[in-house]
């Protein structure tokens, strides 16, 4: 995951194309530097492949992180909530709320012939931004119907919007995509070549989210047939 230090914003440096993000201390990591990616093509497929974000926040001087639903729409990112928690509030104050958003993807645990070598292959996006609260009704319907269909491509189309009484109990946030970075880490062990002749076993265990057979919800649904977006979305 992409690590930033604790000074103020920099100049932004490095490449800075149509293509990819501008690199700032936020977005540089001090670490595996090697793996990290800026390109928007990178960043736009590792947070189209989740649904499920870390909100980092600071409350009354102390750090809160939470996980809440996302979506990404173009070059922008949403996340809902109530309309009486913390982070929802702060957002509609003048200026919003400084965020950090984290999206993270285990594809495998990495094992060494070492304890110290072994690791973890993972994506991940780490975007800095200040929050808004979403007041436009056009923003805030296509926000929602994006949520929903993040987690089920097709979904919102076949449910029933948001009545006037849950519209005013539901807060959007809108997060733009301006200080970004990817991180990807790929591939076996980096042993040491004195470790290899080492009796231990050492590769790979791949890791992958599989989606499970749809369950009705009661006798009443047993009947209708499965929607075809349930049935053929194979996202992992």
């Amino acid at each position: 995951m992409t690590e930033a230090p604790s000074t103020a914003r920099a100049v932004p440096s490095g490449p800075d194309t149509a293509d990819e993000y501008p690199r700032t201390d936020f977005n540089i990591p001090t670490r595996g530097s090697h793996r990290a990616r800026w390109d928007r093509e990178s960043v736009h497929a590792i947070l189209d492949a989740g649904w499920i974000c870390h909100l980092g926040f600071v409350r009354e001087g102390r750090p809160v992180v939470l996980p809440t639903l996302y979506a990404r729409c173009g070059e922008r990112l949403y996340v809902h909530g109530s309309t009486g928690s913390r982070p929802l509030r702060a957002a509609g104050n003048p200026g919003g709320l400084p965020v950090c958003v984290t999206v993270t993807h285990v594809d495998g645990v990495v094992l060494a012939k070492s304890a110290f070598h072994h690791s973890v292959n993972h994506r991940s996006v780490v975007v800095h931004g200040t929050a808004r609260q979403v007041t436009d009704p056009t923003e805030r319907a296509r926000a929602l119907d994006a949520l929903v269909d993040q987690a089920v491509p097709g979904r919102s189309a076949d449910c029933r919007p948001a009545d006037a009484r849950e519209a005013a109990a539901t807060a959007v946030l809108a997060i733009d995509l301006g200080e970004v970075s990817a991180k990807v880490r790929e591939g076996g062990p980096n042993d040491e070549p004195e470790d290899l002749s080492l009796p231990h076993w050492s590769g790979v265990l791949p890791i992958r989210t599989v989606r499970g057979v749809p369950v009705p919800a009661d006798d009443r649904e047993a009947a209708r047939p499965v929607p075809e977006y349930l049935a053929t979305d194979g996202r992992g």
